[in-house]
């Protein structure tokens, strides 16, 4: 698990100072993100969470405190948070490791 929050971290870092920013000049931002986990499903909401974070961090912690499911569009901490596209295999250090990418805009 540490492996795969390092990696979030790390992706997050260099993809939230380009975010923010895109935020600032465009309405909405396409963004990808990696997530690692023993599940697929785990692996999804690794990819969710990364997303979120790379915009906007008070987002993300909207969206973990809903109800909200990997993959459902939502509206979260004042941004629309799309459909994501999955492409996910089995292996990895964790199990399963998904490549994602959703467009997230600001409302």
């Amino acid at each position: 698990m540490r492996k795969a929050v390092q990696l979030t971290m790390a992706l997050v870092a260099v993809a939230g100072m380009t975010a923010m920013a895109g935020v600032a000049e465009a309405k909405c931002v396409k963004k990808g993100a990696i997530g690692s986990a023993g599940d697929e499903a785990g692996a999804k909401l690794q990819v969710d969470e990364a997303l979120l974070q790379a915009v906007d961090w008070g987002a993300w912690a909207a969206w973990m405190g809903s109800n909200n499911k990997v993959g459902a569009a939502a509206k979260v901490g004042g941004y629309s948070f799309g459909k994501r596209t999955y492409r996910c295999n089995k292996g990895g250090s964790w199990g399963w490791t998904c490549r994602g990418q959703a467009t997230i805009c600001k409302i």
